[in-house]
């Protein structure tokens, strides 16, 4: 009886040393836990905070948007204040603004789809290139592309570092992006292009139409011609602003030569007109 007191008197603080370790243990995990979960959280709030859309990223409808656009209230309004400079009944002066949208937005969908198309088409083309001489001679791509990154101010230890992990990530991309200015963001899209050029081309034009439409003949000329100087100075403010251009520079840059437009259309109008 003694014997086993003895030793249950010896292992109770055995036991009590292991308990009091494995609390710890448990302790300490949840501590860490609490840590991890508490960086992950920051990261992630960061990576929020961070999340930027580029003007850059814009460019490739913009572009196409604010051209149709910009086209479409110029070349109606101007065709419509030159029509009615030449003496033309209201009728005539309408269906000559309609035939002009239609034909000015199929022009623009045509004219954006086959440009941006040979832009797509060169685009490949250099993809390709640079994909035969990635397989062909590798060795020599990977100098190439260490020394464009010394040009940009590293130096040839840590460039020549950078760029074979970038082509151990992905070679094609590493050389689309840095030795031919090719990204994801300003490439090629002949779709995108035509129908945006083509929907804000007609939105343009259906303005000019519609102030001569309810405007009396009389009256046609300075109608459309202010109303479509506002237009334009409206469209070239939120093209600058969507851009991220000054405004002034913007709305001063597309009124101008819309009012040079239709000026030069209605004088062309009235003598014209004049003599017929």
């Amino acid at each position: 009886m003694l014997r086993r007191a003895a030793a249950n008197h010896t292992l109770q603080p055995t036991r009590s040393a292991g308990a009091s370790r494995a609390a710890e243990r448990e302790r300490w995990a949840a501590i860490h836990k609490r840590k991890s979960q508490a960086i992950e959280g920051k990261e992630l709030e960061m990576r929020k905070r961070h999340f930027e859309r580029h003007y850059a990223e814009r460019i490739g409808w913009l572009r196409a948007a604010v051209l149709g656009a910009n086209d479409g209230i110029v070349s109606t309004a101007s065709l419509v204040v030159g029509v009615a400079a030449a003496q033309a009944s209201h009728s005539d002066v309408l269906i000559a603004g309609i035939a002009g949208l239609a034909a000015g937005a199929m022009s623009m969908a045509a004219g954006e789809y086959v440009s941006v198309s040979s832009q797509a088409d060169t685009e490949k083309a250099d993809l390709e290139r640079e994909r035969n001489e990635l397989e062909t001679n590798k060795t020599f791509e990977r100098k190439e592309l260490a020394s464009i990154y010394v040009e940009r101010g590293l130096d040839a230890q840590l460039a020549e570092q950078v760029a074979a992990q970038l082509m151990a990530h992905d070679a094609l991309a590493a050389h689309a992006r840095d030795e031919l200015g090719l990204s994801e963001t300003h490439s090629a899209r002949p779709i995108q292009a035509a129908l945006a050029s083509a929907a804000t081309f007609a939105i343009g034009a259906a303005l000019p139409l519609l102030i001569a439409l309810i405007s009396p003949l009389s009256n046609v000329i300075p109608f459309v011609a202010g109303s479509s100087l506002v237009f334009l100075a409206l469209m070239g403010g939120v093209a600058a602003w969507v851009g991220g251009a000054k405004l002034v520079v913007g709305t001063v840059r597309v009124t101008f030569w819309g009012a040079l437009a239709m000026a030069l259309t209605a004088v062309i109008g009235a003598v014209f007109g004049t003599v017929a």
